[in-house]
């Protein structure tokens, strides 16, 4: 069976996604990527170059639910907890270039990635803690989304719903 370009952007993105949540993003190269899926990395350039083309495309899913889970009027704050816990264990195999690598002043990543992290970052803790926050709020929010990253970036051993069901009851004690 002949294997399509769209098989083969398939199989890099996919070896991508899984080398980037474990390596990170500036400790992957095309060339580690290339070995993952049995090609050549001229192979996997022509697909993808340059590299942050790899991260614009994984990430793109992500910033579309993103978008889409800002853009909802949640009941409550707790309904929107849920939904990011959700969120982040859905996307967990991304999380680290996500939220580690691109949100960094690394010099090495996308400028317009890291922008978008930011900018993401910012909208959701001001759903966090809504108009006019007191000290503790703000704390709590920023202690919730730090739990959330490194809870999802660290777990990647465990099965989906494991994480999500104690993701869920640490980010309710916030």
């Amino acid at each position: 069976m002949m294997t399509t370009p769209d098989d083969t952007r398939t199989r890099i993105l996919a070896a991508a996604r899984e080398l980037f949540a474990e390596r990170g993003y500036a400790g992957t190269s095309l060339a580690d990527i290339a070995a993952a899926v049995g090609l050549t990395k001229t192979a996997v350039a022509y697909h993808f170059h340059p590299k942050d083309r790899l991260a614009s495309e994984l990430l793109a899913p992500a910033g579309d639910d993103m978008l889409a889970l800002l853009g909802t009027d949640f009941p409550s704050r707790q309904a929107f907890v849920d939904a990011l816990v959700t969120f982040a264990v859905r996307y967990r195999s991304v999380i680290r270039l996500f939220m580690e690598d691109l949100a960094a002043e690394d010099p090495g990543a996308p400028e317009s990635e890291r922008a978008t992290v930011r900018t993401f970052r910012d909208e959701i803790f001001s759903r966090l803690v809504g108009d006019d926050p007191t000290p503790e709020a703000r704390l709590k929010s920023w202690a919730l989304l730090g739990a959330l990253q490194w809870g999802a970036v660290r777990t990647m051993d465990l099965p989906e719903e494991q994480v999500r069901q104690v993701l869920l009851e640490a980010c309710r004690a916030f």
